[in-house]
């Protein structure tokens, strides 16, 4: 690949010497880079560097126009545009690859600087501005008298965000876009807030984004001394005492998440909510794309089911065994998932079909791509692989709708004495307690997240605590010694079946119906789904693989928008929702269900005061009870369904 930078007065030696660093830097990418794809003639031109494009509201983006040449002259023809905008930096290595790879391969892409970030202008609003700025943008962009006026746009997280943002507001030459991990589907049930309580991953960004990004070197000190980890410990920050207060606008976004505690208007606001706006989206080509261990998870199955209901154009889904932004690896957490797990083409091959396909009317393999595309884990044996992962496998199956054709609902009942079974409780007065104590909250171990700091990781793994020594891949935050497996806790419920006689193989969503009391006028209730596996040589102890969790924050059991808070000793029915999944419960193996009131640092702590967390500074102890009697049969409902496995 060659990067060829159109000299302008204005162009420094700096500039010069960059794009010389970016010819040889992503040389060496392509050429080592597995999968390798024939190049195409083009050559890469910048051919406006820093371009101030203007808002409606006279704001101006830095933007950057690549443009394909031969012989280092632009080529005359009009065509499609490819645009991604970031918040990340549009000089980044990665994102310049994969524009250089699709002017290559004939297309104008286009990189931009989110409003407030690098070198635009503006103040930055995390997610905010960017429905406005991105229709402007692409109708900007369609103005260009090199372009053809069709518009895709590409990105994943935030790259995925600002593309959703954009089509909620149906701008004319957008045409296609591809949705990786992100663009979001309603910020206060999941990514942002989870029915409720706050997911700490948005703390964590602010510390990561101020830490790496700034150039002042007493800001630098500052943040090798104050450690996100140690301000875990002293929750809830308080605003202006804490080192986010040396970026006032990253403070400010973030405590104001912080502060709308209900589903107000905060939070049906378009930069934050996609399902508010289905119906004015672009009715356009889309796919929503994610990982059963990716934050967006819920994301990607929400906006497909929503989106493909009322629009023509095609929508697809595809979900992998995937953490965040893991398209291309073949495992999650400490579990391996097979070769086959893997998009090891994602970033060049399969994004170009998608946009020929859609952009220049090429007859190619999307044409016959499925409607729905789900990875199912679970075809493994449980060894130890070479990498040291715990060998879980998988398999793809392509489908026609979503849940899946032929699903069973099949109710799992919590019984007396920590038993789950499919029979429906006889007894009167059976029930479970626990006290939950905000001051020792169960730790985080795995699960579906995304996090920018090494407190926990995002994925698969054996639900024992482990120290922890600076980094999740070491341990996990909040483990205490000795280190026992968290259904040891004395505040965690557990019910799991007997030995499977036969495969269950379970793909779609799952709900947990509760029927819950307390002594707090609020408290948290999670729950964690897990396959486990018997002692083998292996692992003599077994392992026990989370599957899926979810949360639910009591006051918002009637309501999102009006909490109603808990009378002591009264009987409540919850029903809670954790991400979709897809797994193979294996002959041998158990079916498990574990029962708490804290995921922590994933999940902001419940005070049990029914006060803001992020606010209150009082605590109090709450003792939780979960029915499962003949009048209060709590259970879990699992989408059960025909294998495809040949």
């Amino acid at each position: 690949m060659k990067v060829i930078a159109i000299q302008k007065p204005e162009q420094s030696f700096r500039t010069l010497l960059f794009f010389g660093w970016l010819f040889f830097i992503s040389s060496l990418c392509l050429a080592f880079a597995p999968g390798k794809l024939p190049e195409s003639d083009y050559e890469v031109v910048l051919f406006q560097e820093n371009f101030m494009l203007g808002m409606r509201d006279g704001t101006r983006l830095a933007t950057d126009i690549y443009r394909p040449a031969l012989k280092g002259k632009v080529i005359d023809k009009k065509l499609p545009i490819l645009l991604q905008r970031t918040p990340y930096g549009k000089r980044k290595e990665g994102i310049v690859k994969m524009a250089a790879y699709f002017v290559q391969h004939g297309y104008i892409v286009v990189l931009q600087d989110c409003r407030g970030r690098y070198q635009s202008e503006g103040k930055f609003t995390k997610y905010l501005s960017e429905p406005e700025d991105g229709f402007d943008t692409v109708e900007g962009l369609a103005k260009l008298p090199y372009t053809d006026g069709k518009i895709g746009m590409f990105g994943t997280s935030y790259g995925a965000h600002v593309q959703a943002c954009a089509a909620k507001l149906n701008p004319p030459h957008l045409k296609t876009i591809v949705v990786n991990m992100g663009g979001t589907s309603n910020g206060w049930d999941h990514a942002i807030r989870n029915n409720g309580p706050l997911e700490h991953k948005q703390l964590t960004w602010a510390f990561a984004q101020i830490k790496t990004e700034t150039t002042d070197s007493t800001i630098k000190q500052l943040f090798r001394q104050e450690k996100v980890g140690d301000w875990f410990q002293s929750l809830p920050l308080k605003k202006g005492l804490s080192p986010l207060s040396v970026d006032p606008e990253v403070e400010d976004y973030l405590f104001e998440m912080m502060e709308h505690q209900d589903y107000d208007a905060y939070w049906k606001h378009r930069g934050l909510n996609w399902q508010e706006y289905y119906e004015q989206t672009a009715d356009i080509p889309m796919i929503h794309i994610s990982g059963w261990y990716d934050a967006y998870c819920k994301t990607a199955t929400d906006n497909y089911l929503g989106l493909s209901k009322i629009k023509k154009s095609p929508i697809k889904l595809l979900m992998g065994p995937w953490i965040h932004g893991g398209n291309t690896e073949t495992t999650a957490g400490e579990v391996e998932f097979g070769k086959e797990a893997a998009i090891s083409t994602f970033y060049d091959q399969w994004h170009l079909d998608w946009f020929d396909h859609f952009l220049k009317n090429k007859d190619n393999v999307v044409q016959h791509m499925p409607a729905v595309r789900v990875f199912v884990m679970g075809t493994g044996d449980g060894h130890k692989a070479t990498n040291g992962k715990m060998y879980h496998g998988g398999y793809w199956r392509n489908e026609t709708a979503y849940p899946l054709p032929h699903t069973r609902w099949v109710k799992y009942y919590l019984q007396a004495n920590g038993a789950l079974s499919t029979a429906s409780p006889k007894n009167a007065a059976d029930f479970s307690a626990y006290t939950f104590d905000p001051k020792h909250p169960v730790p985080t171990i795995g699960g579906a997240m995304a996090s920018s700091e090494p407190l926990w990781s995002g994925g698969a793994f054996d639900q024992r605590e482990r120290k922890y020594e600076g980094h999740s891949e070491n341990g996990f935050y909040g483990s205490q010694p000795p280190y026992l497996p968290l259904k040891t806790r004395k505040d965690v419920l557990v019910f799991q079946s007997e030995t499977l006689t036969e495969d269950m193989e379970l793909v779609g969503p799952v709900t947990v119906k509760l029927f819950v009391a307390s002594s707090a006028p609020d408290t948290d209730f999670t729950v964690k789904l897990i396959d486990v596996y018997p002692a083998s040589q292996d692992y003599p102890a077994g392992f026990e693989m989370n599957i899926t969790d979810g949360i639910l924050r009591a006051k918002y059991r009637e309501s999102a928008e009006k909490p109603v808070l808990m009378q002591p000793g009264q009987v409540y029915e919850l029903t809670i929702k954790p991400f979709d999944a897809a797994n193979i419960f294996k002959k041998g193996h158990h079916l498990r269900l574990d029962i708490s009131s804290s995921n922590f640092p994933r999940f902001e702590v419940n005070p049990n005061t029914g006060e803001n967390p992020a606010t209150s500074l009082r605590i109090q102890l709450a003792e939780n009870t979960i029915y499962h009697n003949a009048a209060h049969a709590s259970y879990i409902v699992l989408p059960l369904v025909p294998t495809a496995r040949k």
